[in-house]
């Protein structure tokens, strides 16, 4: 029941009660109203254009944004890892293949030359995220001319190899002891803790940890110059002549299954894994020696090993730890 109003009637001295026609009520209702609409939609656009509230369409848009973010972050880091795989294979470009033909070396500045002139990314900037966009732009960019760069060298050492097949069948470059066979990569080529006077002293080789008896095989053809237990320290171990200043050295074998003056073929078995001579545990000891010198065996694994077991390899090499001989 609605409240009736009243005004005050001063001549008469009593209060009257306020009687409104039909037409005035729907007139204060529209008024009523129509003042509402207003207020309501100045304080929505104000609201609209402040911090305080965000459209539909800028939810979307602020959801994208971060999405596109998280996979520009993905993105970079799988250039990361591309990058990592790039540098290796550059790496043995240089040290190993273009070593094996007598090529020159690709010098580093010329496969991390940029790009001179104007700016080529002046229409990423200006943008909430210009400084990733531009960063990821210029990576790509970079690498794809890296690429190209190693691409045309390796065309260089195919044509050179169709020459030289010999020579790419002996230089060792395979593991010798099978991936699926190995524990852990022990120790690698560099300076070690010595395991029995524990000083650090040079490491000329590779540890391989496995268990006795796990085959052990030629990393490449050649001739066998040396089967016995002979020499001090290594216990029963072999050593292959592969020409062209190559020698392979095999140590601490439990079995040796060739004899001096065979000739092996890359992937032969030519005896186990063993823990003879100066060792504290099943493990093959393994050099690479070129013309007289040794050298570090971590770039002749090219034909046994994906880029990424490799790389994984590199890693665990080079960790200065205690070797096993």
């Amino acid at each position: 029941m609605s409240k009736t109003k009243y005004y005050f009637d001063s001549d008469n001295l009593e209060f009257v009660p306020i009687k409104r026609t039909f037409v005035e009520r729907i007139y204060r209702l529209s008024l009523f109203l129509i003042s509402s609409v207003i207020i309501g939609a100045f304080i929505t656009v104000v609201l609209l254009n402040t911090d305080f509230i965000d459209t539909p369409k800028e939810i979307v848009q602020a959801r994208e944004i971060n999405n596109y973010e998280l996979q520009l972050k993905v993105l970079n880091k799988k250039l990361e890892q591309v990058e990592s795989t790039l540098a290796n294979i550059e790496k043995r470009d240089n040290n190993l293949y273009r070593v094996y033909f007598e090529a020159s070396p690709i010098p580093e500045d010329q496969r991390r030359a940029g790009f001179g002139g104007v700016n080529r990314y002046d229409y990423l900037e200006g943008f909430e995220s210009s400084d990733v966009i531009v960063n990821t732009t210029k990576r790509l960019d970079i690498l794809t001319k890296e690429l190209v760069i190693q691409s045309k060298s390796l065309d260089e050492i195919e044509l050179l190899a169709k020459n030289n097949e010999s020579l790419l069948t002996a230089i060792p470059a395979i593991q010798p002891v099978s991936s699926s066979d190995l524990k852990r990569m022990a120790s690698g080529y560099g300076y070690r803790i010595d395991p029995f006077t524990k000083k650090r002293t040079m490491h000329w080789g590779m540890d391989f940890s496995a268990k006795t008896g796990t085959p052990i095989y030629a990393t490449g053809d050649g001739r066998i110059s040396r089967a016995d237990a002979r020499a001090i320290g290594f216990g029963n171990h072999v050593r292959i002549d592969h020409g062209f200043g190559y020698v392979s050295l095999y140590a601490h074998m439990d079995k040796i299954v060739v004899r001096r003056g065979n000739r092996v073929k890359r992937g032969d078995l030519i005896g186990y894994v063993g823990n003879t001579g100066r060792s504290v545990a099943p493990h093959l000891h393994y050099e690479i020696i070129k013309d007289g010198k040794k050298i570090n065996p971590i770039n002749f694994y090219s034909g046994s090993l994906s880029p990424i077991e490799f790389e994984e390899l590199v890693n665990q090499a080079s960790q200065e730890n205690q070797s096993l001989d």
